[in-house]
């Protein structure tokens, strides 16, 4: 598999995460950045596609764990499976991506703390 086809799941994985936090994150963030206006408020159409977003996402990183932490057992001198630190990089910033989209998708039950 080339090296761009490898990096698909995860940024798809990020994506849908940011999709399904659109509704919540997404005007907190934008009022932090100093934008604001009413037209924030319909951010929340987005709300009725969360669940969607949310399993597409759990899809995503799950495709991506199984490829990244499976066993290689075919696997040939001089590919990226066969470099022990392309591995580790890639599981650094596949538990990286992972938490993100953890916080983003969370972010409806926790971003109420920091908005009263």
């Amino acid at each position: 598999m080339s090296n761009k086809k490898s990096n698909l799941p995860i940024i798809g994985g990020m994506l849908t995460a940011v999709g399904a936090s659109i509704c919540c994150a997404g005007p907190l963030i934008l009022l932090l950045l100093g934008i604001n206006g009413s037209w924030i408020a319909n951010l929340i159409l987005f709300e009725p596609y969360k669940p969607l977003f949310i399993i597409a996402t759990i899809g995503m990183f799950s495709w991506t764990g199984w490829k990244i932490h499976r066993t290689v057992t075919f696997c040939e001198p001089g590919t990226v499976c066969a470099d022990s630190s392309i591995q580790k990089t890639r599981k650094l910033i596949f538990w990286v991506a992972a938490v993100i989209a953890f916080i983003l998708i969370s972010s409806s039950y926790w971003i109420l703390w920091f908005v009263q």
